[in-house]
């Protein structure tokens, strides 16, 4: 008998697997900082100095895979992550702040760096920073 898979927190399961490209200077430092700002793992048998994958432990998420190439980042990222630390939706604004405003910190502990914060109103909306080779991400 089959089983349905487990519903995501918007209520389906995962359409495709799918894997998050990115290119990297290191790719074990950046795969650390993005496992620890994500509450990811390491992918087994994805660990060679030239590149890295990281992915949800319970499997939910799509993996994210880092691969060392030549050139330096140059410009503005196109698409970068939100990490979102109250889930979806809006919900109590004030603990959602609350929430930014502690996962922060634990970000610029291992290698971000706080480029600004974006207010809408009185609310904060989310915290500008740059993972440790200064790609934009964002937490909301």
């Amino acid at each position: 008998m089959a089983t349905e898979p487990a519903p995501l927190a918007y209520g389906g399961a995962m359409a495709t697997f799918w894997t998050l490209g990115c290119d990297a200077d290191d790719p074990q430092r950046i795969a650390a900082f993005w496992a620890l700002a994500l509450g990811y793992v390491k992918e087994p048998g994805f660990d060679e100095p030239d590149n890295a994958s990281i992915v949800d432990p319970d499997g939910r998420g799509p993996a994210i895979a880092f691969l060392r190439v030549p050139e330096r980042k140059s410009a503005k990222n196109r698409m970068h992550i939100d990490i979102r630390v109250a889930g979806p939706g809006s919900g109590d604004e004030a603990e959602r702040a609350r929430l930014i405003r502690r996962k922060v910190p634990d970000l610029v502990a291992a290698g971000a760096t706080v480029v600004r914060e974006e207010w809408y109103g009185d609310v904060l909306g989310h915290v500008v920073l740059l993972d440790p080779e200064g790609n934009e991400f964002c937490v909301a």
